[in-house]
């Protein structure tokens, strides 16, 4: 079974739209007090606290706090469990150390089961139940697939003052057209690059195709700072001072955020038209592991900051990492497969894709223009890029180590996230806990005798 989510917009009336208000705010008050008490546990008691140590002091805490024992119980298990999350990643070294959420920038919370709600539709618009708030919404949104509600999340954006509904669905997987087990196989195979001044350069064994960026940023850059600066003029909110926004201020905000919600939604548009046509095409996606991330860091010296602002706003502007997200469910719902080839192993931009001699100075960005000096093959950075990348995966590539059996490629199925822990790791250990605890003996294949 696949995993997918699909947001819906909810459109709550002022009754409703106050108890959501309500429950946002009791939710935010708990993700406070989690944290707060494993600051204190470690600062006075030098102990650590643990989800489980949280949760189980849940009911002692609903007899005290008696509002939350309307919440639906495993939504506020959530909420906790986003405490352990955030702690978890901290210690990871993913993020910074949690702080106390204020509740003017609280998202939501979550119903991590199938329990306290109840989804009314076929994947276009319909009804959303809380079984908890004894609510029923009105919901608008369309998908094209949809499958089994697993989870929910409701959320909240408060510049905008809007109700989204994010649900997670579970898909039946679809049968690839290639392998052991099928007669079919793939008809079609493209590789790709993503790129700065080319949004993509794609490359399907016989011809190329370029797809210019589209720059909505940019575009749209001129006009946000315009706004901001009329934005600076008025008012704004100063909570430590108790000073309140002045309406010009809290007009001109939402023209801002108005702006900046067309920027986003010209972007996610333009990111589903391009992988649906992609994937409608072609069977087989292949390109590189990208370190968006790092890419997109900051200089840590003054030297070259604005060309490296101007870069970073480029590859931002095109969405790398959203782009391949699409390009890869969507070829993956079709029966399709993603090949992820290793950069640092592969070189793309730096080897011949005649030759297969690596060049080190290609590395340099401002090269974009690549000539051999080994076998005197011309060809563009990016067009280089797309038929070493092509080639790697038809194991056509010459020089050392280019095969897919030697460099040691990745399906779209693998990752090397850092785990953090999750509701369904957490419901699997305490069952084991719960077998061992009643003196169920669990085998292994290991334990079998042979014959």
């Amino acid at each position: 079974m696949a995993n997918r989510r699909h947001t819906f917009r909810l459109y709550p009336n002022k009754t409703q739209e106050k108890k959501l208000l309500e429950t946002r705010r009791l939710h935010c008050y708990l993700y406070n007090a989690c944290i707060a008490d494993r600051n204190y546990e470690y600062r006075v008691n030098k102990k650590s606290i643990t989800y489980l140590d949280q949760q189980n002091c849940l009911p002692e805490f609903k007899e005290c706090w008696v509002e939350y024992k309307e919440l639906h119980s495993q939504s506020l298990q959530a909420t906790v469990k986003r405490v352990d999350f955030a702690f978890n990643s901290f210690f990871l070294g993913i993020r910074k150390r949690p702080k106390f959420q204020s509740i003017r920038k609280y998202s939501g919370w979550t119903y991590p089961a199938k329990s306290g709600w109840k989804a009314h539709t076929n994947g276009k618009h319909g009804a959303l139940t809380l079984n908890d708030l004894r609510i029923n919404l009105r919901m608008r949104g369309k998908t094209k697939t949809w499958g089994v509600p697993t989870t929910l999340t409701i959320v909240y954006r408060p510049t905008k003052r809007e109700w989204y509904a994010s649900i997670t669905v579970n898909i039946p997987d679809v049968t690839p057209k290639f392998g052991a087990e099928s007669d079919l196989e793939y008809k079609s195979m493209v590789a790709y690059d993503l790129g700065c001044a080319t949004a993509l350069t794609l490359y399907n064994g016989t011809e190329f195709e370029e797809l210019e960026n589209p720059r909505f940023t940019q575009k749209t850059e001129e006009k946000i700072k315009k706004q901001s600066k009329k934005l600076r003029r008025k008012r704004s909110p100063n909570h430590k001072k108790k000073i309140k926004a002045s309406n010009r201020w809290r007009k001109n905000r939402k023209k801002v955020s108005q702006l900046q919600k067309k920027c986003a939604n010209q972007r996610k548009n333009w990111q589903h038209q391009v992988t649906s046509e992609i994937a409608s095409r072609y069977d087989i996606g292949v390109t590189e592991k990208l370190n968006i991330k790092g890419m997109t860091r900051k200089t840590k010296t003054s030297k070259g900051h604005k060309q490296k602002a101007g870069l970073n706003k480029s590859l931002l502007s095109v969405g790398f990492g959203e782009l391949n997200k699409m390009l890869t469910y969507k070829i993956e719902e079709k029966g399709g497969l993603m090949i992820i080839l290793d950069t640092k192993k592969i070189k793309p931009s730096q080897r011949c894709p005649e030759c297969g001699h690596v060049h080190k100075e290609w590395a340099n960005l401002s090269n974009r223009y690549h000539i051999c000096d080994n076998c005197g093959f011309e060809i563009p950075r990016d067009k280089g890029s797309v038929m070493v990348m092509y080639n790697v995966a038809n194991n056509k590539q010459k020089g050392l180590g280019t095969s897919l059996s030697k460099c040691g490629c990745l399906s779209s199925t693998s990752t090397n996230r850092k785990h953090t822990g999750s509701m369904k790791q957490l419901g699997q250990m305490k069952h084991q806990k719960f077998q061992l605890k009643e003196g169920v003996v669990l085998e292994t294949p290991s334990s079998y005798e042979a014959g």
